[in-house]
């Protein structure tokens, strides 16, 4: 089977139309329906049902996506493995991340590794959830990925190295309550107005929770745009709850943080597909997590 034509495929997946794959692609669009065609032959069966210029993915098309991101991924660990005689000159890294871990600690781990590496670009892809992150590096759509979640990953989908943990904080707008104070009680969040992130995120999860406990706050907003958690703050929509990763970037917008008591916290994990990794996957994974010191002599 050519590998070319099911890149042509998820190409078409992806982007949702042909139009906008040849253009990714930088290929004529007669082309690009002419592989795919070809691929349909070759499977014995229609991979799309095209609705004038809108195509939707067949039963068969679905069950074909995972075996292809699959194979795709497979050739650019073969032609990776080639390229790192090379030493990592060139390439591509394709990461898989949570919007605040985005912020830290991939902020970090991508200058780490790109100061290593500057001809390797990282390309981060944003998923909101951590069983997303997991279903896209174990389906092929990433090489690695950046979670955090409250309970730890049992491994069994995806090879998880925990790099430490991230408490929640209470973003505050300069003139808004608890003045003076650098800390706050969780039961102080009693009758205040929240902003918060979509259902299946760890902060929802925790903000959940208080309710539960008996913590009756008022959920002013409700946002899947992590970036727009700041401007609601600070525009006086509504307090936040995030995590530590946001620390140093509410600070300097000029919010205020508080440590909210008692500590609660996020594991922080990357997550690697199981089998071999592409040369760039494997640097990154060794500038993140380093191998443990060795025993000490006798």
């Amino acid at each position: 089977m050519d590998v070319r034509r099911l890149e042509y495929f998820l190409a078409v997946v992806d982007r949702g139309g042909f139009h906008r794959a040849a253009a990714a692609l930088y290929v004529a669009q007669p082309s690009l329906s002419q592989a795919v065609r070809a691929l349909e032959r070759e499977l014995g069966t229609e991979l799309f049902h095209r609705i004038g210029r809108r195509v939707v993915l067949t039963e068969a098309g679905r069950a074909l996506v995972g075996p292809a991101r699959a194979a795709v991924r497979s050739l650019e660990v073969a032609r990776a493995s080639v390229a790192s005689v090379r030493e990592l000159r060139t390439g591509r890294l394709d990461v898989a991340a949570m919007p605040s871990q985005a912020v830290e600690p991939l902020t970090s781990l991508i200058r780490a590794f790109t100061r290593r590496h500057p001809g390797v670009t990282v390309a981060v892809r944003a998923v909101p959830t951590a069983r997303g992150v997991v279903e896209a590096v174990r389906t092929g759509a990433a090489e690695l990925g950046l979670l955090a979640s409250a309970d730890p990953l049992s491994g069994d989908e995806v090879a998880a190295y925990e790099l430490g943990e991230q408490r929640f904080v209470l973003v505050v707008p300069p003139d808004g309550p608890f003045e003076g104070r650098r800390s706050v009680r969780c039961e102080e969040l009693a009758g205040r107005r929240l902003v918060l992130g979509q259902p299946g995120t760890g902060m929802r999860a925790y903000t959940d929770s208080l309710r539960e406990r008996g913590v009756d706050f008022t959920a002013a907003a409700e946002t899947e745009h992590r970036a727009a958690l700041l401007p609601m703050v600070l525009a006086g929509v509504g307090l936040a709850v995030v995590t530590e990763a946001w620390r140093e970037f509410a600070l300097r917008t000029g919010a205020r943080v508080l440590d909210i008591e008692p500590a609660a916290a996020l594991r922080v994990a990357l997550v690697a597909r199981r089998g071999p990794l592409s040369p760039a996957a494997a640097a990154f994974m060794a500038t993140a997590v380093p191998p443990p010191p060795p025993d000490p002599e006798p």
